[in-house]
């Protein structure tokens, strides 16, 4: 180890030090920018691969560990941020400008809390600083307007030289397009294949998205015409399981994740929602009262990962009646945690799988 305290020597005991998930260098990566030596005060940034890094603690105080054992360092301040990186493109796809990462969230079955999943997840993601969009495909239900805050808003349709340019609605820091903003509150959708293939196309081409690390799309349950027509329009950073522990669900959530898997989409992980339920009058208590452990199960059959499990509490259902998601309403409940930590590691999968 050298005895001068200059870049070199710093950048050499960072060498070591690894991002958890891509297990490479943090200098490899150039995730160590803006270094400065004044006086024995050593700073530089740190520049993480999504803002909802949930091993951000973690590399701090593992540089900060490293650079301390250079003689003469007094401090070490590390400044955060992050640049999500974009996802690798397909031939026979077509990107949206401007769009980093494009995520399916989806089920085998209706009923299984996939919307609210879908929602809480762009919120979280959304907290954490990443510029986050929602498409709420779910075009026969679509309940994302109300779940969001958005039920009476209001959107612009611009006439553009490229044609009909849709300006998406905006709460919770998620921009929102979706068939609610477009029918009337009791208007059934009463359409073939062909039309819900246009108006999902319209959703990612013709929507003034503009910057996003990340576009949530929240899919109608099943395996149909919505999901073939985004896996062939536009390249997938990966999809997202939801499922109940009950084997009902259970069995519809493994053909949607065979489906995915079978058309070359990337699937992040299984949510198990609705794991268990916890009285408001009595928080130690649980009830499985769909069973318990079955995405586990599943996950580890399937050999995918299980990106969290997420209990059934009265103020997470309140909280999509009023427009107001858990994570924001009550971030400190059981289902906000569990929701957080599922964005987390969402995110993060999403940098592996393009980093990688």
């Amino acid at each position: 180890m050298s005895d001068i305290l200059d870049a070199s020597s710093v950048l050499e005991v960072l060498r070591p030090v690894q991002d958890p998930e891509l297990r490479k260098s943090l200098v490899e990566l150039n995730m160590i920018r803006n270094l400065k030596i004044e006086d024995g005060n050593v700073s530089f940034t740190l520049v993480l691969t999504t803002p909802a890094c949930p091993l951000r603690e973690f590399i701090v105080e593992d540089c900060q560990k490293a650079v301390r054992q250079l003689p003469g360092v007094k401090d070490v301040a590390i400044a955060v941020t992050a640049e999500t990186p974009q996802q690798k493109g397909v031939a026979d796809r077509t990107g949206i400008a401007g769009v980093k990462n494009i995520v399916a969230v989806s089920s085998g079955k209706g009923g299984v809390g996939k919307s609210t999943v879908a929602v809480n997840v762009a919120v979280a993601l959304a907290q954490s600083g990443a510029k986050v969009g929602l498409i709420d495909a779910d075009i026969y239900g679509p309940n994302a307007p109300m779940m969001l805050g958005l039920a009476d808003a209001k959107v612009i349709v611009q006439q553009t030289a490229q044609g009909e340019i849709l300006e998406p609605a905006f709460n919770h820091g998620v921009k929102l397009v979706s068939m609610g903003f477009l029918i009337g509150k009791d208007q059934p959708v009463i359409w073939r294949g062909p039309m819900l293939n246009g108006i999902i196309r319209q959703f990612l081409y013709q929507v003034r998205w503009g910057e996003l690390d990340y576009l949530i799309v929240d899919m109608p349950p099943g395996t149909g015409d919505a999901q073939l027509t985004l896996i062939q329009a536009v390249p997938m950073a990966g999809a997202v399981i939801v499922t109940t522990p009950q084997n009902v669900a259970l069995l519809d959530s493994r053909k949607g994740l065979k489906m995915f898997q079978q058309l070359g989409v990337p699937v992040l992980g299984i949510v198990e929602n609705m794991s268990y339920f916890i009285p408001p009058d009595m928080p130690d208590r649980q009830y499985d009262i769909f069973g318990s452990g079955g995405g586990e199960k599943t996950a580890a059959e399937l050999g995918v990962p299980l990106l969290g499990c997420v209990p059934l509490e009265i103020s997470l259902r309140q909280g999509g009646d009023r427009g107001l998601p858990i994570v924001v309403a009550e971030p400190d409940c059981a289902s906000a945690k569990a929701l957080n930590a599922i964005a987390q590691r969402i995110a993060g999968k999403v940098s592996v799988a393009a980093l990688a």
